[in-house]
């Protein structure tokens, strides 16, 4: 994995912080100590700080998301996207092609049927509170968007294991069987059955 972009990510993001930004994230940073806390005066102080900690690094950024998130910069998040797609390639590039194919049937079907219920789903797929509310925000008025970022973030999560087989139960989990049942049905259809 190519991290030469985490640095720089980082340094976006902190020159988008303002102080109040700064003073929230240090307080939200309970484990850093005190004394510390008060000669961090910047983003990238408290950054390099949590680096140092391993609490945060070029393929961990997911505390950092969860922290951006709690502040309400969730605009932030943008960068750390752009910074993994870059050093990792979308997730899309990593699934095997037949897998990617019955994601995308499935993908169809669910924004097509599945509405409100997608937090349901998210967190039946092992998304967190906090990156739910981010899709939210990120897509406030689009649902049909929230639910393309859902797939799109559980893939991200999931890496090369994403399968359709977890959509499908996830669906089911929610009782949104119509829905996992049209999937199957389309899979059938296109020859790429869930077996």
């Amino acid at each position: 994995m190519d991290t030469r972009g985490f640095r720089p990510m980082l340094l976006e993001i902190s020159d988008k912080l303002s102080q109040d930004n700064v003073d929230k994230l240090k307080f939200l940073c309970i484990g850093i100590g005190k004394k510390k806390l008060e000669t961090i005066r910047t983003g990238i102080e408290l950054f390099e700080c949590l680096i140092e900690r391993a609490v945060i690094g070029p393929e961990n950024t997911e505390p950092l998301r969860k922290l951006l998130t709690e502040i309400g910069q969730t605009v932030l998040l943008e960068n750390i996207d752009k910074y993994e797609r870059q050093t990792r390639g979308s997730p899309v590039d990593v699934l095997d092609p037949k897998e990617r194919e019955k994601i995308d049937i499935a993908t169809e079907v669910i924004v097509e049927r599945l509405g409100k219920k997608w937090l349901c789903v998210g967190r039946k797929l092992g998304l967190q509170s906090t990156q739910l509310e981010g899709i939210q925000e990120k897509h406030s008025r689009d649902l049909e968007g929230q639910v393309r970022e859902l797939i799109l973030q559980w893939m991200k999560i999931k890496k090369e294991t994403a399968k359709v087989e977890d959509l499908i139960r996830a669906l089911r989990d929610c009782k949104q069987n119509l829905t996992a049942d049209l999937i199957v049905k389309n899979l059938e259809g296109h020859g790429a059955n869930n077996s």
